[in-house]
């Protein structure tokens, strides 16, 4: 492992401060559209906010390599309006009523509208990235979009259903480990790395990705609405079995399992409540569980990052899986 200490998050910001300016102008001119309704969307969607992770991830992952250039800028809001595609897609399929403590945009402008918005962002990251004439950054989109696509499918037709733990984890890959994976190989061949350095970084991404959506799904079971910003245990409510869920379904009682699968079954805490499935979690260690392998995903990451020489950007990346791991929200 490294000698030198890992960074800290206001570090990590001051560090990417003017990018993730850049890139936040870059998403807001190429998310406008001639037809209202695309553009109204856009910016709605764009204004909400959220960590962008993703872009940070793209940035600093070219910085390791020393790139200069302005690609990186421009491909960290393509992987930001891709991002942004699909939970416009995931709110409609979910039938969510709420986003980071506001109106879903299908709630506002309708499904009609919202999937083709989605639609046209997708193509639009596309048209974008050509600018880079990468044909290896196209297939590193192409790739992305085609997995993250069989994973809302995948999940779809196990919904409801109890998975295997090695099922759900190749659900996360598809749907969030595949995007932080693509987001620092696109940084590394921006800037020319060898294919065994895009290989090493891409794993990092894969294995921080894994720890931030274990993370993501725990926070779903324990942090409160006003934190999460939607409902409580929404995953469970919508038939999706997450690792805490799938952990204490492989140990506790048939009643336990049953209440569980009431739940799933029926989308909605009829008859059984959050705190009937809180004590169930509890009873078998269910939460501390997928926080260990979260903390397991995040070593991994270390250590794909480890082989680097020592400089802010490595202690930067050596902070995201801590962040990770630790965040509340």
């Amino acid at each position: 492992m490294s000698t030198i200490p890992a960074t800290n998050g206001r570090e990590v910001f001051d560090l990417l401060r003017d990018d993730l300016a850049a890139i936040e102008r870059e998403f807001g001119r190429d998310t406008v559209s001639g037809v209202t309704a695309i553009t109204e969307i856009g910016e709605y969607l764009r204004a909400g906010g959220g960590k962008r992770i993703r872009p940070a991830l793209l940035l600093l992952s070219s910085k390791l390599f020393n790139y200069e250039g302005r690609g990186a800028v421009k491909l960290g809001a393509v992987v930001e309006i891709i991002h942004t595609a699909t939970l416009v897609h995931d709110d409609i399929i979910d039938e969510a009523k709420t986003r980071r403590g506001r109106p879903a945009a299908n709630t506002q402008w309708g499904n009609s509208k919202c999937v083709l918005a989605g639609d046209w962002l997708y193509m639009q990251a596309f048209k974008v990235a050509v600018q880079e004439r990468n044909f290896r950054i196209l297939d590193a989109l192409i790739e992305l979009t085609q997995q993250m696509v069989e994973g809302e499918l995948l999940q779809m037709e196990k919904l409801g259903k109890l998975i295997s733990l090695a099922e759900h984890f190749d659900l996360i890959y598809r749907k969030t480990a595949c995007l932080f994976s693509v987001c620092m190989r696109l940084g590394a061949i921006l800037a020319g790395a060898t294919p065994e350095q895009e290989e090493q970084v891409g794993r990092y991404g894969r294995d921080l990705g894994m720890a931030f959506q274990i993370v993501d799904d725990v926070l779903d079971l324990t942090a409160s609405e006003e934190v999460l910003g939607k409902p409580v245990a929404s995953d469970l409510r919508e038939g999706k079995a997450t690792m805490a869920v799938i952990h204490a379904l492989e140990r506790c009682t048939p009643r336990e399992a049953d209440q569980i699968d009431k739940i799933m079954r029926e989308r909605a805490f009829d008859g059984v409540t959050h705190t009937d499935i809180a004590s169930i979690l509890e009873r078998y260690g269910s939460i501390e569980a997928a926080h260990a392998e979260a903390e397991r995903y995040a070593g991994e990451a270390r250590k794909a990052i480890c082989i680097f020489p020592d400089s802010e950007i490595k202690r930067a990346l050596l902070w995201m899986p801590e962040f990770v791991v630790a965040r509340s929200s």
